[in-house]
C-alpha cells in the first residue's frame, strides 16, 4: 500500500494519559477510543509508538507480556490510542493474568466510546488458534475491528500473504463477512496511513452523528 493513496491525518500532539487497571479507573468517556490488542511480541508498543509519531510513547520491552495495565494516550487533544495488555502471557503468574484478562473483557464490553479494536497478528506465522479465538469472540460480542498484520520486514511478501489468505480462510468459517485487513511494519516505516486513515472515517463519521443529532436529524 501507498500511504499517498490515503487521506493524511495530522497528530499535533500525543501524550499518556493513565494507566488503568479496570473499567472503573479508565478516565471519563468524552473522547473517542481506539484499542490495540494482540498476542505478547506482536510488535504493539512499536507499532503504537510509530501511529503516534513518538519514539517513546509506549514502552516497548523484549519481554512478551510486558504491558499490565490499560494504557490510555490523548492524541491531538481530541481521541485516544489505548493500548490493551496482550493475551497470552508468556510470563507471569497465571492469577495475574486471568486478572488482566478480565480487565480487558470490562473494558471492550463495557466502553460507550470504544470506536474501533485494531487486532494485531504477527504476518510471519500461520494462523494461531488463540488468535481466531479472540477475534472470534469479538465478532460474537459485535465489537467494530480492524485486523492489522504486523512485522511484514521479518518474512517475504509471499509469506505475509499466504498467512492472511490462511487466516482469512479461517475467518469465513465464523464470520459473515471478512473485516478490513491491513500490514503495516514499524521498523520499514509501513502502514502508517492506511491505519491513520481508518481512525479518520470512524472520527469523520462520529462527528457527522452528532451533526445531525444536534440538528434533530435521524441518524
Amino acid at each position: 500500500m501507498i500511504a499517498n493513496q490515503f487521506p493524511s491525518m495530522n497528530i499535533s500532539s500525543a501524550i499518556f494519559d493513565r494507566s488503568a487497571s479496570n473499567l472503573e479507573s479508565c478516565p471519563d468517556e468524552s473522547l473517542p477510543e481506539f484499542a490495540f490488542i494482540g498476542r505478547s511480541n506482536v510488535g504493539k508498543s512499536s507499532l503504537l509508538n510509530f501511529l503516534a509519531g513518538r519514539r517513546e510513547l509506549a514502552r516497548v520491552s523484549r519481554t512478551p507480556g510486558f504491558t499490565r495495565l490499560i494504557n490510555f494516550f490523548t492524541m491531538s487533544k481530541t481521541w485516544r490510542l489505548v493500548d490493551l495488555p496482550g493475551y497470552g502471557f508468556a510470563t507471569g503468574a497465571r492469577q495475574d493474568s486471568a486478572r488482566i484478562n478480565q480487565a480487558v473483557r470490562e473494558y471492550l464490553q463495557g466502553r460507550p466510546n470504544l470506536y474501533c479494536v485494531f487486532a494485531l497478528v504477527d504476518s510471519g506465522l500461520a494462523p494461531q488458534a488463540m488468535d481466531l479465538e479472540f477475534v472470534e469472540w469479538l465478532v460474537e460480542n459485535s465489537l467494530p475491528f480492524v485486523l492489522v498484520f504486523t512485522k511484514t520486514d521479518k518474512v517475504s511478501a509471499t509469506t505475509v500473504q499466504t498467512n492472511i489468505a490462511a487466516f482469512k480462510e479461517r475467518l469465513a468459517e465464523f464470520c459473515e463477512s471478512l473485516p478490513e485487513i491491513l500490514t503495516c511494519s514499524a521498523q520499514k516505516q509501513l502502514g502508517r496511513g492506511a491505519l491513520l486513515a481508518v481512525i479518520k472515517t470512524a472520527l469523520a463519521g462520529a462527528q457527522a452523528e452528532d451533526a445531525d443529532s444536534e440538528s434533530g436529524h435521524p441518524r
